[in-house]
């Protein structure tokens, strides 16, 4: 099954999450999950969103949370459908970029900051549809897409598009 086929399953919203990506120069900031969903994985910070809370609020709560930074300023650059078919789950997740914050990343009980070059980011260690959109994003570009996985995590089906912005 495809996701078009799959999208038409579904009942009800997708749940709402966020990914903020760091820049700064030429180096992204990347976190290490240190435990829940995607524990072991390198990932911009980010999670779900609380009841009532506008995506922005999210993206700079959870940035706060994971990291100890407030991003000035997040632009919104991307948006997913993710699918996991094997476990009933979807969610649709706002990517941002922030070339300013205030604080400076430290470490959590829920993940461990390190910056990378935008030339050695760590793909192999990352979630497998990161290499598809990524570099897309650290090139200016807007994208919606949806993705969908297997129970090992491997993408089974997905497309990405480019757009003028993401709302």
């Amino acid at each position: 099954m495809g996701i078009k086929e799959y999208e038409q399953t579904l009942m009800g919203p997708l749940k709402e999450a966020t990914v903020m990506l760091l820049l700064r120069d030429d180096d992204v900031l990347l976190a290490m999950k240190k435990r829940g969903f995607g524990v072991g994985k390198w990932n911009g910070v980010g999670g779900k969103s609380n009841p009532g809370e506008d995506i922005v609020e999210t993206a700079i709560r959870e940035s706060k949370e994971e990291v100890g930074v407030t991003p000035v300023d997040p632009a919104k650059v991307a948006v997913f459908k993710y699918y996991f078919p094997h476990d009933n789950f979807g969610m649709q997740v706002w990517i941002f970029t922030a070339s300013k914050w205030q604080g400076e990343p430290s470490e959590s009980e829920e993940m461990k900051p390190q910056w990378f070059n935008l030339k050695d980011i760590p793909y192999d260690q990352m979630w497998s549809d990161d290499r598809i959109w990524m570099p897309k994003v650290f090139e200016g570009k807007k994208l919606v897409g949806s993705f969908m996985f297997d129970k090992d995590g491997n993408i089974t089906d997905y497309y990405t598009d480019e757009v003028n912005s993401v709302e």
